[in-house]
């Protein structure tokens, strides 16, 4: 038991002493390196739950760190594709003014990467009060991304709804005069 107990102190310092020794001068803080590297794959995917993560909460600037400045868009609903990320950052601005308490669910998510270019297809639900009321929708989500600086960046983005938005309860009723 003593020998289980010694190795695990020796490791334990052997792992405070690598990170003692990577974070070089005093009142630095060591860098963080993940013990398995991740697949491009893995890389992939955190980024999307990333991406959903900025889009529910409105985040422009995080959800910009995803995009590239060349990125098209093309949007669930009728409308000419949105070049460039100036753009779509501001037709998401118009769009978020709208709604509140967000909720995007993602799932039956498919990664393929093939040397620097990449593409993932999900399904999601979308659910949050729009114009104060509430409402649902659901579709599809085919990103294409590729590889700059070392950095999965969405070049194009085409989102598909399933049938329509549906407004899933009325709106809250207006006070009567002299109530």
């Amino acid at each position: 038991m003593r020998t289980k107990v010694t190795g695990g102190v020796a490791l334990i310092l052997c792992l405070l002493a690598a990170g003692i020794a990577a974070g070089g001068q005093q009142g630095q803080k060591p860098e963080t390196t993940s013990l398995v590297p991740q697949t491009d794959e893995q890389k992939i995917d955190v980024l999307l739950s990333e991406i959903l993560g900025a889009w529910q909460i409105g985040d422009v600037e995080m959800l910009h760190k995803y995009y590239a400045e060349d990125v098209t868009v093309v949007s669930a609903f009728y409308v000419p594709p949105v070049i460039g990320w100036a753009n779509y950052a501001s037709a998401y601005r118009a769009q978020r003014q709208r709604i509140q308490q967000v909720r995007m669910d993602r799932r039956n998510t498919y990664i393929f990467v093939r040397g620097n270019v990449a593409w993932a297809t999900y399904q999601w639900e979308f659910s949050a009060l729009t114009d104060g009321r509430p409402s649902a929708a659901q579709g599809h989500s085919t990103l294409i991304l590729e590889k700059r600086g070392g950095q999965w960046l969405i070049v194009h983005n085409h989102t598909s709804m399933v049938g329509e938005m549906q407004v899933v309860g009325e709106a809250p009723a207006a006070p009567k005069p002299g109530a």
